[in-house]
Protein backbone atom coordinates (compact mmCIF):
# COMPACT_ATOMS: atom_id res chain seq x y z
CA UNK A 1 0.00 0.00 0.00
CA UNK A 2 1.41 3.37 -1.00
CA UNK A 3 0.96 6.05 1.67
CA UNK A 4 1.69 9.75 1.87
CA UNK A 5 4.70 10.99 3.80
CA UNK A 6 3.95 11.37 7.49
CA UNK A 7 1.05 8.91 7.43
CA UNK A 8 1.56 5.80 9.50
CA UNK A 9 1.86 2.74 7.31
CA UNK A 10 -0.59 -0.07 8.03
CA UNK A 11 0.58 -3.61 8.71
CA UNK A 12 0.70 -5.80 5.60
CA UNK A 13 -2.64 -7.46 4.90
CA UNK A 14 -0.68 -10.74 4.63
CA UNK A 15 2.73 -11.43 6.16
CA UNK A 16 4.32 -14.88 5.92
CA UNK A 17 7.65 -15.34 7.71
CA UNK A 18 10.10 -18.22 7.72
CA UNK A 19 7.71 -20.60 5.96
CA UNK A 20 9.25 -24.05 5.75
CA UNK A 21 7.50 -27.02 4.15
CA UNK A 22 8.94 -30.42 3.44
CA UNK A 23 7.44 -33.33 1.52
CA UNK A 24 9.08 -36.78 1.38
CA UNK A 25 12.64 -36.21 0.10
CA UNK A 26 11.80 -32.68 -1.09
CA UNK A 27 12.12 -29.30 0.61
CA UNK A 28 9.29 -27.40 -1.08
CA UNK A 29 9.75 -24.12 0.85
CA UNK A 30 12.98 -23.14 2.57
CA UNK A 31 12.16 -20.45 5.18
CA UNK A 32 10.36 -18.16 2.76
CA UNK A 33 9.22 -14.61 3.62
CA UNK A 34 6.33 -13.04 1.68
CA UNK A 35 4.35 -9.89 2.41
CA UNK A 36 1.32 -8.40 0.71
CA UNK A 37 0.28 -4.76 1.00
CA UNK A 38 -3.40 -3.87 0.97
CA UNK A 39 -4.66 -2.73 -2.42
CA UNK A 40 -1.73 -3.99 -4.50
CA UNK A 41 -1.46 -6.45 -7.35
CA UNK A 42 1.46 -8.70 -6.42
CA UNK A 43 2.75 -11.19 -8.99
CA UNK A 44 4.33 -14.45 -7.83
CA UNK A 45 6.49 -16.12 -10.46
CA UNK A 46 8.89 -19.03 -10.71
CA UNK A 47 9.53 -22.25 -12.57
CA UNK A 48 7.54 -25.43 -11.93
CA UNK A 49 8.55 -26.71 -8.52
CA UNK A 50 9.77 -23.30 -7.35
CA UNK A 51 7.31 -23.40 -4.44
CA UNK A 52 4.87 -20.64 -5.39
CA UNK A 53 1.77 -22.90 -5.44
CA UNK A 54 2.80 -24.57 -2.17
CA UNK A 55 3.20 -21.15 -0.53
CA UNK A 56 -0.26 -20.07 -1.68
CA UNK A 57 -1.82 -23.38 -0.62
CA UNK A 58 -0.48 -22.73 2.89
CA UNK A 59 -2.04 -19.25 2.82
CA UNK A 60 -5.34 -20.76 1.64
CA UNK A 61 -5.33 -23.51 4.26
CA UNK A 62 -4.81 -26.49 1.96
CA UNK A 63 -1.39 -27.29 3.47
CA UNK A 64 0.03 -26.70 6.96
CA UNK A 65 3.51 -25.22 7.18
CA UNK A 66 6.14 -27.18 9.14
CA UNK A 67 7.71 -23.95 10.43
CA UNK A 68 7.00 -20.24 10.19
CA UNK A 69 4.12 -17.87 10.85
CA UNK A 70 1.25 -16.37 8.90
CA UNK A 71 -0.20 -13.00 9.91
CA UNK A 72 -3.40 -11.47 8.55
CA UNK A 73 -3.72 -7.73 9.20
CA UNK A 74 -0.96 -7.98 11.81
CA UNK A 75 -2.48 -10.89 13.76
CA UNK A 76 -0.94 -14.36 13.71
CA UNK A 77 -3.38 -16.95 12.38
CA UNK A 78 -3.50 -20.71 12.10
CA UNK A 79 -5.28 -21.29 8.77
CA UNK A 80 -6.39 -24.89 9.17
CA UNK A 81 -8.52 -25.24 6.02
CA UNK A 82 -9.98 -23.33 3.08
CA UNK A 83 -13.12 -22.41 4.96
CA UNK A 84 -11.01 -20.71 7.65
CA UNK A 85 -9.12 -18.87 4.91
CA UNK A 86 -12.43 -17.65 3.46
CA UNK A 87 -13.53 -16.54 6.92
CA UNK A 88 -10.33 -14.45 7.09
CA UNK A 89 -11.12 -12.87 3.72
CA UNK A 90 -8.83 -14.95 1.49
CA UNK A 91 -10.18 -16.42 -1.75
CA UNK A 92 -8.48 -18.50 -4.42
CA UNK A 93 -9.32 -19.12 -8.06
CA UNK A 94 -7.57 -22.31 -9.15
CA UNK A 95 -6.24 -22.95 -12.65
CA UNK A 96 -8.70 -25.83 -12.96
CA UNK A 97 -12.11 -24.29 -12.36
CA UNK A 98 -14.21 -25.83 -9.60
CA UNK A 99 -17.71 -25.32 -10.97
CA UNK A 100 -20.69 -27.68 -11.21
CA UNK A 101 -21.42 -27.76 -14.94
CA UNK A 102 -25.05 -28.84 -14.61
CA UNK A 103 -25.89 -25.94 -12.28
CA UNK A 104 -26.49 -22.31 -13.25
CA UNK A 105 -24.01 -19.50 -12.84
CA UNK A 106 -26.00 -18.09 -9.92
CA UNK A 107 -26.28 -21.47 -8.20
CA UNK A 108 -22.51 -21.97 -8.44
CA UNK A 109 -21.75 -18.54 -6.97
CA UNK A 110 -23.96 -18.96 -3.90
CA UNK A 111 -23.35 -22.70 -3.36
CA UNK A 112 -22.76 -23.32 0.34
CA UNK A 113 -23.53 -19.69 1.21
CA UNK A 114 -27.17 -19.49 0.14
CA UNK A 115 -29.30 -16.70 1.69
CA UNK A 116 -32.40 -18.14 3.36
CA UNK A 117 -35.87 -16.86 4.06
CA UNK A 118 -38.10 -18.96 6.31
CA UNK A 119 -35.60 -21.85 5.91
CA UNK A 120 -35.94 -21.69 2.10
CA UNK A 121 -33.56 -20.30 -0.50
CA UNK A 122 -34.16 -16.59 -0.94
CA UNK A 123 -33.59 -16.53 -4.69
CA UNK A 124 -34.45 -12.87 -5.15
CA UNK A 125 -31.91 -11.80 -2.52
CA UNK A 126 -29.23 -14.08 -4.01
CA UNK A 127 -29.87 -12.72 -7.50
CA UNK A 128 -29.79 -9.12 -6.27
CA UNK A 129 -26.54 -9.60 -4.31
CA UNK A 130 -24.75 -11.34 -7.16
CA UNK A 131 -25.79 -8.73 -9.71
CA UNK A 132 -24.67 -5.97 -7.34
CA UNK A 133 -21.17 -7.52 -7.25
CA UNK A 134 -21.27 -7.97 -11.02
CA UNK A 135 -22.10 -4.31 -11.67
CA UNK A 136 -19.72 -2.97 -9.03
CA UNK A 137 -16.65 -4.71 -10.47
CA UNK A 138 -17.59 -4.69 -14.15
CA UNK A 139 -18.34 -8.39 -14.62
CA UNK A 140 -20.48 -9.57 -17.51
CA UNK A 141 -22.32 -12.75 -16.53
CA UNK A 142 -25.51 -14.60 -17.40
CA UNK A 143 -26.78 -15.72 -13.97
CA UNK A 144 -29.39 -18.17 -15.27
CA UNK A 145 -27.17 -19.93 -17.82
CA UNK A 146 -25.88 -23.43 -17.10
CA UNK A 147 -22.11 -23.44 -16.60
CA UNK A 148 -21.73 -26.10 -19.31
CA UNK A 149 -22.99 -23.53 -21.84
CA UNK A 150 -20.71 -20.59 -20.99
CA UNK A 151 -17.27 -19.65 -22.33
CA UNK A 152 -13.97 -20.24 -20.51
CA UNK A 153 -13.63 -16.51 -19.87
CA UNK A 154 -17.11 -16.31 -18.35
CA UNK A 155 -16.42 -19.39 -16.20
CA UNK A 156 -13.39 -17.61 -14.79
CA UNK A 157 -15.48 -14.52 -13.99
CA UNK A 158 -17.91 -16.81 -12.17
CA UNK A 159 -15.05 -18.22 -10.07
CA UNK A 160 -13.90 -14.72 -9.14
CA UNK A 161 -17.45 -13.62 -8.28
CA UNK A 162 -17.83 -16.77 -6.17
CA UNK A 163 -14.79 -15.76 -4.11
CA UNK A 164 -16.00 -12.16 -3.76
CA UNK A 165 -19.47 -13.35 -2.71
CA UNK A 166 -17.80 -15.29 0.10
CA UNK A 167 -16.15 -12.09 1.33
CA UNK A 168 -12.68 -12.25 -0.21
CA UNK A 169 -10.47 -9.21 0.40
CA UNK A 170 -7.37 -11.03 -0.84
CA UNK A 171 -7.79 -12.89 -4.11
CA UNK A 172 -5.24 -15.50 -5.26
CA UNK A 173 -5.39 -16.04 -9.03
CA UNK A 174 -3.48 -19.15 -10.13
CA UNK A 175 -2.35 -18.89 -13.78
CA UNK A 176 -5.55 -16.96 -14.61
CA UNK A 177 -4.75 -16.33 -18.29
CA UNK A 178 -3.56 -19.84 -19.18
CA UNK A 179 -6.73 -20.71 -21.14
CA UNK A 180 -7.85 -17.24 -22.23
CA UNK A 181 -7.70 -15.53 -25.61
CA UNK A 182 -5.89 -12.16 -25.78
CA UNK A 183 -9.29 -10.41 -25.78
CA UNK A 184 -10.44 -12.35 -22.70
CA UNK A 185 -7.12 -11.57 -20.99
CA UNK A 186 -7.69 -7.87 -21.66
CA UNK A 187 -11.16 -8.12 -20.08
CA UNK A 188 -9.70 -9.95 -17.07
CA UNK A 189 -7.11 -7.22 -16.56
CA UNK A 190 -9.88 -4.60 -16.57
CA UNK A 191 -11.63 -6.59 -13.84
CA UNK A 192 -8.41 -6.95 -11.81
CA UNK A 193 -7.79 -3.20 -11.99
CA UNK A 194 -11.40 -2.56 -10.97
CA UNK A 195 -10.94 -4.85 -7.97
CA UNK A 196 -7.80 -2.95 -6.99
CA UNK A 197 -9.61 0.40 -7.31
CA UNK A 198 -12.26 -0.94 -4.93
CA UNK A 199 -9.69 -1.87 -2.29
CA UNK A 200 -9.18 -5.55 -3.06
CA UNK A 201 -5.70 -7.12 -3.00
CA UNK A 202 -4.57 -9.54 -5.71
CA UNK A 203 -1.92 -12.25 -5.84
CA UNK A 204 -1.28 -13.03 -9.51
CA UNK A 205 0.52 -16.34 -10.17
CA UNK A 206 1.80 -16.61 -13.72
CA UNK A 207 4.63 -17.67 -16.02
CA UNK A 208 3.77 -15.09 -18.71
CA UNK A 209 6.31 -12.39 -18.04
CA UNK A 210 4.83 -9.79 -20.40
CA UNK A 211 1.51 -10.01 -18.55
CA UNK A 212 3.20 -9.81 -15.16
CA UNK A 213 4.99 -6.63 -16.21
CA UNK A 214 1.72 -5.15 -17.47
CA UNK A 215 -0.50 -5.87 -14.44
CA UNK A 216 1.65 -6.11 -11.29
CA UNK A 217 2.72 -3.42 -8.82
CA UNK A 218 5.33 -5.72 -7.27
CA UNK A 219 6.80 -9.04 -8.33
CA UNK A 220 8.23 -11.81 -6.15
CA UNK A 221 10.47 -14.38 -7.85
CA UNK A 222 10.92 -17.88 -6.41
CA UNK A 223 13.43 -20.58 -7.34
CA UNK A 224 13.87 -24.09 -5.92
CA UNK A 225 11.85 -23.39 -2.78
CA UNK A 226 13.54 -20.09 -2.02
CA UNK A 227 12.45 -16.50 -2.41
CA UNK A 228 15.00 -14.90 -4.74
CA UNK A 229 13.85 -11.28 -4.82
CA UNK A 230 10.87 -8.95 -4.62
CA UNK A 231 11.03 -5.96 -6.94
CA UNK A 232 8.75 -3.20 -8.12
CA UNK A 233 7.31 -3.13 -11.62
CA UNK A 234 9.56 -0.15 -12.47
CA UNK A 235 12.70 -2.13 -11.61
CA UNK A 236 11.71 -5.25 -13.56
CA UNK A 237 12.34 -6.29 -17.15
CA UNK A 238 11.44 -9.51 -18.93
CA UNK A 239 15.12 -10.46 -19.22
CA UNK A 240 15.80 -9.75 -15.53
CA UNK A 241 12.80 -11.78 -14.36
CA UNK A 242 13.76 -14.73 -16.57
CA UNK A 243 17.32 -14.60 -15.20
CA UNK A 244 16.07 -14.54 -11.59
CA UNK A 245 13.72 -17.48 -12.25
CA UNK A 246 16.32 -19.72 -13.90
CA UNK A 247 19.63 -18.45 -12.58
CA UNK A 248 21.04 -17.84 -16.07
CA UNK A 249 20.28 -15.86 -19.20
CA UNK A 250 17.31 -17.25 -21.15
CA UNK A 251 16.56 -16.78 -24.86
CA UNK A 252 12.92 -17.17 -25.92
CA UNK A 253 13.01 -14.88 -28.97
CA UNK A 254 14.36 -17.14 -31.70
CA UNK A 255 15.75 -16.00 -35.02
CA UNK A 256 13.95 -18.26 -37.50
CA UNK A 257 15.84 -18.81 -40.73
CA UNK A 258 13.91 -18.58 -43.97
CA UNK A 259 13.24 -22.05 -45.29
CA UNK A 260 11.85 -23.14 -48.63
CA UNK A 261 9.35 -25.95 -47.88
CA UNK A 262 9.99 -29.23 -49.67
CA UNK A 263 7.68 -32.07 -50.63
CA UNK A 264 4.28 -32.55 -49.05
CA UNK A 265 4.49 -34.83 -46.00
CA UNK A 266 0.96 -34.77 -44.56
CA UNK A 267 -2.29 -34.24 -46.42
CA UNK A 268 -5.64 -34.13 -44.61
CA UNK A 269 -8.86 -33.93 -46.64
CA UNK A 270 -12.41 -33.37 -45.42
CA UNK A 271 -11.78 -35.04 -42.06
CA UNK A 272 -14.86 -35.73 -39.91
CA UNK A 273 -14.45 -37.16 -36.41
CA UNK A 274 -16.76 -37.47 -33.40
CA UNK A 275 -15.31 -35.63 -30.42
CA UNK A 276 -15.60 -35.69 -26.66
CA UNK A 277 -18.40 -33.16 -26.94
CA UNK A 278 -20.42 -31.64 -29.76
CA UNK A 279 -18.24 -28.52 -30.08
CA UNK A 280 -15.10 -30.60 -30.59
CA UNK A 281 -16.46 -32.77 -33.44
CA UNK A 282 -14.17 -32.30 -36.45
CA UNK A 283 -16.08 -31.01 -39.47
CA UNK A 284 -14.50 -31.23 -42.94
CA UNK A 285 -10.99 -30.37 -41.75
CA UNK A 286 -8.45 -30.04 -44.57
CA UNK A 287 -4.80 -28.89 -44.57
CA UNK A 288 -1.30 -30.01 -45.55
CA UNK A 289 2.27 -29.73 -44.22
CA UNK A 290 5.48 -29.84 -46.21
CA UNK A 291 9.07 -30.74 -45.37
CA UNK A 292 10.91 -28.03 -43.45
CA UNK A 293 7.73 -26.36 -42.22
CA UNK A 294 6.08 -25.81 -38.84
CA UNK A 295 2.30 -25.55 -39.06
CA UNK A 296 0.84 -24.09 -35.87
CA UNK A 297 -2.64 -25.02 -34.68
CA UNK A 298 -4.17 -22.31 -32.48
CA UNK A 299 -7.46 -22.42 -30.62
CA UNK A 300 -9.05 -22.41 -27.20
CA UNK A 301 -8.79 -25.85 -25.59
CA UNK A 302 -11.77 -28.05 -26.43
CA UNK A 303 -12.33 -26.90 -30.01
CA UNK A 304 -11.19 -30.09 -31.70
CA UNK A 305 -7.41 -29.90 -31.40
CA UNK A 306 -7.19 -33.03 -29.24
CA UNK A 307 -9.49 -34.95 -31.58
CA UNK A 308 -7.41 -33.88 -34.58
CA UNK A 309 -4.18 -35.17 -33.04
CA UNK A 310 -5.83 -38.42 -31.95
CA UNK A 311 -7.22 -39.01 -35.47
CA UNK A 312 -3.81 -38.35 -37.04
CA UNK A 313 -2.04 -40.76 -34.67
CA UNK A 314 -4.57 -43.62 -34.81
CA UNK A 315 -6.04 -43.01 -31.37
CA UNK A 316 -9.52 -41.91 -32.54
CA UNK A 317 -11.74 -43.29 -35.29
CA UNK A 318 -12.17 -41.20 -38.44
CA UNK A 319 -15.80 -41.20 -39.64
CA UNK A 320 -15.02 -39.84 -43.10
CA UNK A 321 -12.23 -38.10 -44.98
CA UNK A 322 -8.65 -39.15 -45.55
CA UNK A 323 -5.17 -38.77 -44.07
CA UNK A 324 -2.12 -39.36 -46.25
CA UNK A 325 1.60 -39.48 -45.41
CA UNK A 326 3.77 -38.95 -48.50
CA UNK A 327 0.78 -39.93 -50.64
CA UNK A 328 0.01 -43.17 -48.75
CA UNK A 329 -3.31 -43.34 -46.94
CA UNK A 330 -3.09 -44.03 -43.20
CA UNK A 331 -6.69 -43.27 -42.22
CA UNK A 332 -7.81 -45.45 -39.27
CA UNK A 333 -4.58 -47.43 -39.24
CA UNK A 334 -3.19 -48.49 -35.86
CA UNK A 335 -0.80 -46.19 -33.94
CA UNK A 336 2.07 -48.64 -34.65
CA UNK A 337 1.36 -48.70 -38.39
CA UNK A 338 1.22 -44.90 -38.45
CA UNK A 339 4.59 -44.74 -36.64
CA UNK A 340 6.03 -47.06 -39.28
CA UNK A 341 4.91 -44.54 -41.90
CA UNK A 342 7.18 -41.93 -40.31
CA UNK A 343 5.04 -40.14 -37.72
CA UNK A 344 6.19 -39.38 -34.17
CA UNK A 345 3.93 -37.97 -31.46
CA UNK A 346 4.59 -35.76 -28.44
CA UNK A 347 1.23 -36.11 -26.59
CA UNK A 348 -0.54 -33.26 -24.80
CA UNK A 349 -0.64 -35.01 -21.40
CA UNK A 350 2.76 -36.45 -20.58
CA UNK A 351 1.58 -38.23 -17.44
CA UNK A 352 -1.43 -39.96 -18.99
CA UNK A 353 -0.17 -40.90 -22.45
CA UNK A 354 3.45 -39.81 -22.78
CA UNK A 355 5.38 -41.91 -20.29
CA UNK A 356 5.25 -44.54 -17.59
CA UNK A 357 6.18 -42.90 -14.28
CA UNK A 358 6.94 -46.23 -12.57
CA UNK A 359 9.66 -47.08 -15.11
CA UNK A 360 13.15 -45.59 -15.44
CA UNK A 361 14.42 -42.89 -17.79
CA UNK A 362 16.15 -45.57 -19.85
CA UNK A 363 13.02 -47.71 -20.15
CA UNK A 364 10.95 -44.73 -21.29
CA UNK A 365 13.56 -43.60 -23.83
CA UNK A 366 13.83 -47.03 -25.46
CA UNK A 367 10.09 -47.82 -25.42
CA UNK A 368 9.56 -47.27 -29.17
CA UNK A 369 12.73 -49.08 -30.23
CA UNK A 370 13.04 -51.99 -27.81
CA UNK A 371 11.74 -54.71 -30.19
CA UNK A 372 14.05 -53.51 -32.99
CA UNK A 373 17.57 -54.47 -33.97
CA UNK A 374 20.15 -53.79 -32.49
CA UNK A 375 18.36 -53.44 -29.13
CA UNK A 376 16.72 -56.88 -29.22
CA UNK A 377 17.49 -60.07 -31.08
CA UNK A 378 15.03 -61.86 -33.37
CA UNK A 379 14.10 -64.16 -30.50
CA UNK A 380 13.47 -61.24 -28.10
CA UNK A 381 16.71 -61.14 -26.08
CA UNK A 382 17.44 -57.55 -25.02
CA UNK A 383 20.92 -56.14 -25.59
CA UNK A 384 21.10 -54.11 -22.37
CA UNK A 385 24.50 -52.59 -23.19
CA UNK A 386 23.19 -51.08 -26.44
CA UNK A 387 20.00 -49.94 -24.71
CA UNK A 388 22.00 -48.18 -22.00
CA UNK A 389 24.34 -46.56 -24.54
CA UNK A 390 21.33 -45.28 -26.51
CA UNK A 391 19.75 -43.85 -23.34
CA UNK A 392 23.01 -42.20 -22.22
CA UNK A 393 23.40 -40.53 -25.64
CA UNK A 394 19.90 -39.03 -25.45
CA UNK A 395 20.30 -37.98 -21.81
CA UNK A 396 23.45 -36.08 -22.79
CA UNK A 397 22.05 -34.61 -26.03
CA UNK A 398 18.78 -33.43 -24.46
CA UNK A 399 20.27 -32.35 -21.11
CA UNK A 400 17.99 -34.62 -19.05
CA UNK A 401 18.52 -34.28 -15.31
CA UNK A 402 19.53 -36.13 -13.28
CA UNK A 403 21.78 -37.66 -15.96
CA UNK A 404 21.26 -41.24 -14.79
CA UNK A 405 19.59 -44.00 -16.79
CA UNK A 406 18.15 -45.86 -13.78
CA UNK A 407 16.22 -42.99 -12.15
CA UNK A 408 12.45 -43.53 -12.00
CA UNK A 409 10.41 -41.05 -14.04
CA UNK A 410 8.29 -40.17 -11.00
CA UNK A 411 11.36 -38.47 -9.50
CA UNK A 412 11.85 -36.07 -12.42
CA UNK A 413 10.60 -32.49 -12.67
CA UNK A 414 7.95 -31.71 -15.27
CA UNK A 415 10.52 -30.14 -17.58
CA UNK A 416 12.89 -33.09 -17.48
CA UNK A 417 10.04 -35.59 -17.90
CA UNK A 418 8.96 -33.67 -21.00
CA UNK A 419 12.53 -33.74 -22.33
CA UNK A 420 12.47 -37.55 -22.08
CA UNK A 421 9.37 -37.66 -24.30
CA UNK A 422 10.76 -35.14 -26.79
CA UNK A 423 14.08 -37.03 -26.94
CA UNK A 424 12.34 -40.36 -27.58
CA UNK A 425 10.09 -38.96 -30.33
CA UNK A 426 12.79 -36.92 -32.09
CA UNK A 427 15.11 -39.96 -32.02
CA UNK A 428 12.53 -41.76 -34.18
CA UNK A 429 13.83 -39.64 -37.08
CA UNK A 430 10.27 -39.45 -38.43
CA UNK A 431 9.33 -37.20 -41.33
CA UNK A 432 6.41 -35.73 -39.38
CA UNK A 433 6.52 -34.71 -35.72
CA UNK A 434 3.14 -34.04 -34.11
CA UNK A 435 3.87 -31.90 -31.04
CA UNK A 436 0.79 -31.34 -28.92
CA UNK A 437 1.22 -28.78 -26.12
CA UNK A 438 4.98 -29.58 -26.02
CA UNK A 439 5.83 -26.96 -23.36
CA UNK A 440 2.67 -26.97 -21.24
CA UNK A 441 3.32 -26.79 -17.51
CA UNK A 442 7.12 -26.82 -17.65
CA UNK A 443 9.86 -24.42 -16.58
CA UNK A 444 11.17 -21.60 -18.74
CA UNK A 445 14.56 -23.26 -19.26
CA UNK A 446 12.96 -26.42 -20.62
CA UNK A 447 10.61 -24.34 -22.78
CA UNK A 448 13.64 -22.66 -24.35
CA UNK A 449 15.32 -26.01 -24.98
CA UNK A 450 12.29 -27.79 -26.48
CA UNK A 451 11.45 -24.89 -28.79
CA UNK A 452 15.03 -24.91 -30.09
CA UNK A 453 14.74 -28.67 -30.73
CA UNK A 454 11.59 -28.18 -32.85
CA UNK A 455 13.31 -25.46 -34.86
CA UNK A 456 16.32 -27.73 -35.40
CA UNK A 457 14.00 -30.45 -36.72
CA UNK A 458 12.43 -27.92 -39.12
CA UNK A 459 15.91 -26.94 -40.31
CA UNK A 460 16.68 -30.64 -40.88
CA UNK A 461 13.70 -30.86 -43.26
CA UNK A 462 11.15 -32.41 -40.93
CA UNK A 463 7.50 -31.35 -40.94
CA UNK A 464 6.14 -30.27 -37.54
CA UNK A 465 2.48 -29.96 -36.56
CA UNK A 466 2.57 -27.73 -33.48
CA UNK A 467 -0.63 -27.70 -31.41
CA UNK A 468 -0.39 -25.17 -28.60
CA UNK A 469 -2.67 -23.05 -26.42
CA UNK A 470 0.24 -20.61 -26.00
CA UNK A 471 -0.13 -17.97 -28.72
CA UNK A 472 3.35 -16.61 -28.06
CA UNK A 473 4.72 -20.08 -28.82
CA UNK A 474 2.61 -20.43 -31.97
CA UNK A 475 3.72 -17.02 -33.24
CA UNK A 476 7.39 -17.62 -32.35
CA UNK A 477 7.79 -20.97 -34.12
CA UNK A 478 5.25 -21.31 -36.94
CA UNK A 479 5.57 -20.72 -40.68
CA UNK A 480 1.79 -20.89 -41.11
CA UNK A 481 -1.06 -21.04 -38.59
CA UNK A 482 -4.50 -22.63 -38.74
CA UNK A 483 -7.09 -21.56 -36.18
CA UNK A 484 -9.66 -24.06 -34.89
CA UNK A 485 -13.08 -23.08 -33.62
CA UNK A 486 -15.84 -25.57 -32.75
CA UNK A 487 -14.15 -28.36 -34.73
CA UNK A 488 -13.62 -26.38 -37.92
CA UNK A 489 -10.68 -24.52 -39.41
CA UNK A 490 -11.69 -20.89 -38.95
CA UNK A 491 -8.83 -19.65 -41.10
CA UNK A 492 -5.25 -20.14 -42.27
CA UNK A 493 -2.66 -17.38 -41.89
CA UNK A 494 0.90 -16.93 -43.03
CA UNK A 495 3.10 -15.88 -40.13
CA UNK A 496 3.60 -12.40 -41.60
CA UNK A 497 -0.11 -11.55 -41.26
CA UNK A 498 -0.72 -13.25 -37.91
CA UNK A 499 -0.76 -11.49 -34.54
CA UNK A 500 -2.33 -12.10 -31.15
CA UNK A 501 -5.27 -9.84 -31.93
CA UNK A 502 -6.48 -11.46 -35.16
CA UNK A 503 -5.71 -14.96 -33.85
CA UNK A 504 -7.70 -14.21 -30.70
CA UNK A 505 -10.69 -13.00 -32.74
CA UNK A 506 -10.62 -16.13 -34.88
CA UNK A 507 -10.33 -18.35 -31.82
CA UNK A 508 -13.73 -17.06 -30.70
CA UNK A 509 -15.40 -17.41 -34.10
CA UNK A 510 -14.62 -13.93 -35.43
CA UNK A 511 -13.45 -13.22 -38.95
CA UNK A 512 -11.07 -10.23 -38.84
CA UNK A 513 -10.81 -7.97 -41.85
CA UNK A 514 -7.16 -7.58 -42.83
CA UNK A 515 -5.14 -7.55 -46.00
CA UNK A 516 -4.60 -11.06 -47.29
CA UNK A 517 -7.96 -12.27 -45.99
CA UNK A 518 -8.82 -15.34 -44.00
CA UNK A 519 -9.05 -18.58 -45.92
CA UNK A 520 -10.57 -21.79 -44.70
Amino acid sequence: MYVEKGVKKLAPIVEMKGIYKEFPNVVALNHVDFSLEKGEIHALIGENGAGKSTLMKILYGIYDQDEGTVKINGEEKNISDAREAMRLGIGMVHQEFMLAETMTVLENIILGFEPNKHKLLDYDKAYSEVMDYSEKYGFEIRPNSKVINISVGEAQRVEILKALYRGAEVLILDEPTAVLTPQETEELFKIIRSLKENGKTIIFISHKLDEVLEIADRITVMRKGNKVETLSQNDATKEKLAYLMVGREVFLDFEIEENEPGDRILEVKNLNVFGRRKLSNLKDVSFEIKEGEILGVAGIDGNGQTELVEALTGLRKVESGEIKIRGEEITNKSPLEIRHHGVSHIPEDRNKTGLCKELTIQENLIANKLPDDPYSSKIGIINFKRVKNFAEELIDKFDIRPPKTDVKMQNLSGGNAQKVIVAREVAEDAGLIIASQPTRGIDIGSIEFIRSVLLDERKAGKAVLLVSADLEEILSLSDRIIVMYEGEIQGTLDIEEANENNLGLMMTGGNPDFKGGVTA
